[in-house]
This record gives structure tokens, C-alpha cells and sequence, in this order.
């Protein structure tokens, strides 16, 4: 592996109070096993750049359509409609496009690129306890580029947490896992079925590696996404909290109500969007599940 390896990045955060301990800087990579449904970063899910349209930017001044040579673009009422099939991404509409109704989700960076970037903030989380997370999508079919970037950011002395959904099974992308200081584990169900059904694939290769992950004595931060209808069954939360209380490592669980925050993005990347967007959970109904966690011994908070 080579710190020439590039990593196709599609957000950055820094001077973040979540994902994991003090202030971090958090990178999403671009490109994730799962296609869960209620996905709030629907564009890190694909492995490749997409473009991403902001109507209500659009001025249909028609010079992104003059200037696509893919013939992708063209302005209907006002506005830009993309061919999916036909864009590939190359960026010369968003490079022109004044308003910034265009823009490409996903940039390539070295790994001494991206390292140079989150080395900047060192100080801050020197004071707070703090360190770089790396997300996505999914950082552990990414290996070529996160396993020499986290070997620099250790060598700087640089706290490392990977947000994980735990669906890897390749000895690269399981050493990413490995490697980590704090690990941000999601847990979806526990049917397989309707968790296929819901993500895509099935949780045991996810368990198994949990397990693995417990034994192991990582550091391990459980994420629970609560979606109505989806992940919200009292008996899969029992069961979950019945097993995951045999795993000693688990510092915290975090519950996470569903929200619609990245409800928009579906719509400027075109993407459909099929979970119902009034859908809640009742406060009372975040405090029972948080109640029921605590009740098997967990430091338990709702978000995070």
C-alpha cells in the first residue's frame, strides 16, 4: 500500500463533538456495501462521484447544457434536468456554473493529501481528548487508502475511530477495523431477513465480526438508527440489547431516532426517496428504548 493511494472523499467536518471522544474531525468516504433505506447520506453510497443538482440555485441561464459533452444537461422550465445514464461526472458544468446550483459529491485525495488536511486541527484534539473519524459510505472497503492514512495519523500520535456498518470480510478490510482506537458500530436488526429486506444484505457476517471485534477488547461505540416500521420492533431491540450485553466492550450505545435531514439530497442526486418523510418517534418512546438499554447496563444517550 502507498500513500499515493487516493480516496474518493465526499464530505469533510472539523471541529466535530460526535463521532467518538472530544473534538474530531470527521471524513466521509465515498462508497458503502449497504443501501439502507432511510440512508442520510444517500450520495456516499455509490462507489464512484455523482453530481449533485441544486434547483433551487438554478438560474436557466442553459450554459452547463451548451457546455456538457456528454449531453447530459438540458434546462426544462427554468431548470436543469440531469441523464443520469449519460453524466459522467467530469465537472466542467460545475466549474462554469456561477450560481453553484452544480457540484460533483466526491473529491480524490493522496494520503498524504488528506493527512495534511487533518494533521491542521492536531492541537484541538491533543487538548480535548479528540482525533480524526473516518466514515462514509463505508471506510473498510477502502483499505488501500484508510489503512496508510490511519498508519500516519498513528505515527503523529493521532487518535482513530472508523464508523462502521461491520459488513466486511476481506483480511484488508477487517485490519481497518483492527487498527482502530474506537470503533462506531451500527446495528440495524436483528432479523436476517428484514434486514436484508431493509439494507440490502444480511446482519450475520455484521455479528460475526462484532463478536470478533469484542473479543479483541476494542473500544466499541454502538449505533442504533430507530426507524419506524424499519428497526423500531420491541423484540429485535430486546434481543439486540440481550446480545450485545455479552460483549464487554461496549463503552455506549447511542439511539438514533430517524430524521429527515437528508431527505433533500435524494432529490439532487436523483434518487428516490421511499420512506415515509412525516414519519417521528415520541420522546417517550426514545426514553423506553434508552431506559431498556441502561437496564442492561449500558451508558446509553439518544444521538450522538
Amino acid at each position: 500500500m502507498s500513500e499515493t493511494a487516493r480516496g474518493l472523499i465526499f464530505n469533510k467536518v472539523q471541529g466535530s463533538f460526535v463521532d467518538g471522544w472530544g473534538i474530531r474531525t470527521t471524513i466521509f468516504l465515498k462508497g458503502c456495501p449497504l443501501t439502507c433505506k432511510w440512508c442520510c447520506n444517500p450520495e456516499g453510497q455509490s462507489f464512484a462521484p455523482v453530481l449533485k443538482v441544486t434547483c433551487d440555485k438554478c438560474d436557466g441561464c442553459g450554459r452547463c447544457e451548451s457546455l456538457c459533452p456528454q449531453k447530459a444537461l438540458t434546462v426544462r422550465d427554468g431548470i436543469v434536468v440531469v441523464d443520469r445514464r449519460a453524466c459522467d461526472v467530469c465537472g466542467q458544468c460545475a466549474d462554469f456554473c456561477w450560481t453553484g446550483a452544480l457540484e460533483p459529491f466526491g473529491r480524490y485525495y493522496t494520503v498524504d493529501e488528506m493527512f495534511q488536511f487533518l494533521q491542521r486541527d492536531a492541537a484541538f484534539y491533543t487538548s480535548s481528548g479528540g482525533g480524526v473519524t473516518i466514515g462514509g459510505g463505508e471506510a473498510t472497503w477502502h483499505p488501500g487508502f484508510v489503512l496508510p492514512l490511519m498508519e500516519k495519523l498513528h505515527a503523529a500520535g493521532i487518535h482513530v475511530a472508523i464508523d462502521t456498518c461491520g459488513y466486511v470480510d476481506t483480511p484488508e478490510g477487517l485490519q481497518v477495523l483492527k487498527n482502530a482506537d474506537l470503533l462506531l458500530f451500527d446495528i440495524k436488526g436483528m432479523d436476517p431477513a428484514r434486514h436484508l429486506e431493509n439494507t440490502g444484505v444480511s446482519n450475520e457476517l455484521i455479528w460475526r465480526n462484532l463478536r470478533m471485534l469484542g473479543d479483541m477488547g476494542k473500544d466499541i461505540i454502538i449505533r442504533m438508527p430507530i426507524i419506524p416500521g424499519y428497526t423500531d420492533d420491541d423484540g429485535e431491540i430486546r434481543q439486540a440489547a440481550e446480545e450485545l450485553s455479552k460483549i464487554r466492550s461496549i463503552r455506549r450505545v447511542d439511539i438514533l431516532p430517524v430524521h429527515q435531514f437528508g431527505r433533500v439530497k435524494y432529490d439532487q442526486i436523483g434518487m428516490e426517496y421511499t420512506v415515509d418523510p412525516t414519519l417521528t418517534i415520541p420522546e417517550e418512546r426514545q426514553q423506553a428504548i434508552k431506559a431498556l438499554f441502561e437496564d442492561y447496563g449500558f451508558k446509553t444517550q439518544i444521538g450522538g
